[in-house]
């Protein structure tokens, strides 16, 4: 179901990581790989909003949030928001896919079978070279969708024993304009704004862990969700 783009040209991908320590793959897949994955997505009913309070993490299903009332809506707002203020706060959708080959082997989810195909194979071999590590051995994964007021604060995915060597983001929206939020921002040390990428179709950002990161808020603006595979590459 999955392909390369025959196109890529590896060697410029692999200087541009190694002078930046993260790289833009712009038409990864070949053919319709990209638009089956964002129609599956759009078409999903069991998305989970993931919303954390302090080192607690939760997730929501649909039917539960459609559950609450106004004040309880207003009143998880108004947390995450106070949240936001001085720490590290999110708020997005997720659909999360086993780490485990064999138990990905025995779904027939689609986002199972991209975490499959992007953990060997040609994939994983253009990814190794690419990134310059040779250790990266698999690929997590979980879909995520970006609602207006949708959010991730600063972090730099760096976490003892996940062994993670780089991150990566990949597109699923087929048009975005940048006004609307939902930027991939990257943190210079001197608390500017290092670079920042608008969500592209078909496009698999990767950078090297640690890296401070974030996701600026979709605005009310934005006509549909900000879709997106992300995860890490990591070693055994």
């Amino acid at each position: 179901m999955f392909r390369l783009n025959p196109a890529l040209d590896r060697a410029a991908l692999k200087t541009a990581y190694a002078r930046d320590r993260r790289v833009r793959i712009t038409d990864m897949l070949a053919e319709e790989g990209a638009a089956t994955l964002h129609a599956a997505l759009r078409g999903r009913q069991d998305w989970r909003q993931i919303v954390n309070s302090g080192g607690k993490v939760f997730d929501l299903d649909r039917a539960t949030r459609a559950s609450m009332s106004d004040e309880q809506r207003d009143a998880l707002d108004q947390a995450v928001f106070a949240g936001a203020r001085d720490g590290f706060q999110h708020r997005y959708e997720a659909i999360r896919v086993p780490d485990g080959e064999e138990e990905r082997k025995g779904s027939s989810d689609i986002l199972a079978s991209f975490a499959s195909w992007l953990s060997g194979g040609e994939a994983r071999d253009m990814l190794r070279d690419v990134t310059g590590e040779d250790r990266i051995a698999f690929a997590d994964a979980q879909a995520t969708a970006y609602a207006p007021g949708d959010f991730l604060t600063g972090h730099d995915d760096a976490v003892g024993g996940k062994k993670r060597l780089a991150a990566y983001v990949f597109g699923l929206t087929p048009s975005w304009r940048i006004e609307w939020g939902g930027l991939l921002l990257f943190h210079g040390s001197d608390g500017d704004v290092d670079a920042g990428l608008a969500p592209r179709f078909n496009t698999l950002n990767v950078f090297a862990v640690p890296q401070t990161h974030s996701v600026s808020m979709v605005t009310r603006a934005a006509p549909s969700r900000r879709y997106s595979i992300t995860g890490w590459l990591r070693a055994r």
